[in-house]
């Protein structure tokens, strides 16, 4: 009796001792981070769940829930994949409806993501991995660039001779109004993308020769698409020559499967986009949100980034090919046009600046 009595009490012993391991295993504060960083985690698992908006696919975005899983167990996360443009809509209508959303919003739509947090939607909340970003990168301890993203050129690669390959703005404005390309080129359709309007409107910022670029687009009659997927479809299959704009990370992984599949990073100019990130002031599982903006930015999240979503790290000290060093490296630092996190890029986005633009690109490109 005394044997079994000894016996029940080693093995409840063992099994404390293996149950406190295993939660000081899942509860593991990341090395570096200071020592009171265990409330958010304890206050994450709590929670138990995080909902995110995203307009980053969720084939991208897989490899980092995964990881964040393995990091953080016991935290379910719910990732809505949409476009730019729905993600702004769904969110500020549920928000006004004062119903359930997101607890975090994350889009390549920089301009609306500022938006949303210059007017007051985003909680404030300074990451611990902050030291380690670009200064352009974070405004206001509210929303954070996660990702170092061009804007390339795509065309066909088979019937898209060598030599007509565009290596700058100029060479694309004048190329596409050759007969060939007349009704094979394509873009964003820039009234329902929001990385679209804004990658135009930057242009506007960059190209000393945008009006006659806009004039370009309709002598070739432009072919407008609403998701860069489609776009590389229709490029892949010779529906289309051309594209502009396209999301360089997606056609670079595109490129690597599909022969057909050209990318071009213009030499005299590269925009740069970061798909901004931020805490929604309305979170119901905060903690888990805050967790999630830390792993987003931290070197472990930024090299899943780089070398499995492929969307490009932030951060200068994540290695692999796609990576903002090796993006400078192969554009050079003074043709590497990053768009800052910052109200600046609301620059088109009120009502008469905005309808002034849209007429304009209609006019110009004939898209009426």
């Amino acid at each position: 009796m005394m044997f079994k009595t000894t016996m029940a009490a080693a093995c409840a012993t063992l099994t404390f001792a293996l149950f406190a391991a295993s939660t000081a295993a899942l509860a593991q504060v990341p090395a570096g981070y200071p020592a009171d960083y265990q409330k958010i985690i304890d206050g994450a698992k709590k929670e138990g769940k995080l909902v995110v908006y995203g307009a980053t696919d969720s084939k991208a975005t897989q490899p980092l829930i995964k990881d964040f899983n393995a990091q953080f167990p016991g935290i379910t996360v719910e990732y809505n994949d949409m476009n730019s443009t729905e993600v702004y809509n769904r969110f500020i209508s549920e928000v006004a409806a004062g119903g359930n959303t997101a607890d975090a919003v994350w889009s390549s739509a920089m301009d609306l993501q500022m938006r949303l947090a210059s007017d007051g939607y985003a909680m404030k909340y300074k990451s611990v991995e902050a030291p380690k970003l670009p200064a352009w990168s974070m405004w206001d301890d509210q929303a954070y660039g996660t990702t170092f993203e061009p804007a390339a050129i795509v065309y066909n690669k088979r019937l898209v001779d060598a030599k007509e390959v565009p290596q700058t703005h100029a060479d694309f404005q004048k190329l596409i109004q050759l007969p060939k390309f007349k009704d094979k080129v394509t873009t964003y359709d820039i009234e329902k993308s929001g990385v679209g309007f804004m990658f135009m409107t930057q242009d506007a910022r960059e190209n000393p020769k945008f009006l006659d670029m806009l004039n370009a687009f309709g002598a070739a009659k432009v072919r407008v698409q609403s998701s860069t997927g489609t776009m590389l479809e229709r490029i892949s299959s010779g529906e289309n020559l051309i594209g502009y704009n396209v999301v360089g990370s997606y056609a670079l992984v595109r490129a690597k499967t599909d022969p057909s599949i050209g990318v071009v990073l213009p030499k005299d100019y590269t925009l740069v986009l970061s798909r901004v990130l931020f805490i929604s002031k309305s979170a119901k599982n905060p903690n888990a949100a805050k967790l999630w903006l830390d792993y987003m930015l931290s070197h472990r999240g930024q090299t899943i980034i780089a070398n499995e979503s492929k969307l490009f790290a932030i951060r200068g000290d994540v290695t692999g090919e796609t990576t903002s060093a090796d993006l400078i490296k192969q554009i050079g630092k003074d043709n590497v046009k990053p768009v800052p996190v910052h109200p600046m890029v609301l620059q088109f986005l009120g009502p008469a600046k905005r309808m002034a633009f849209l007429k304009q690109w209609k006019e110009s490109a004939g898209k009426k």
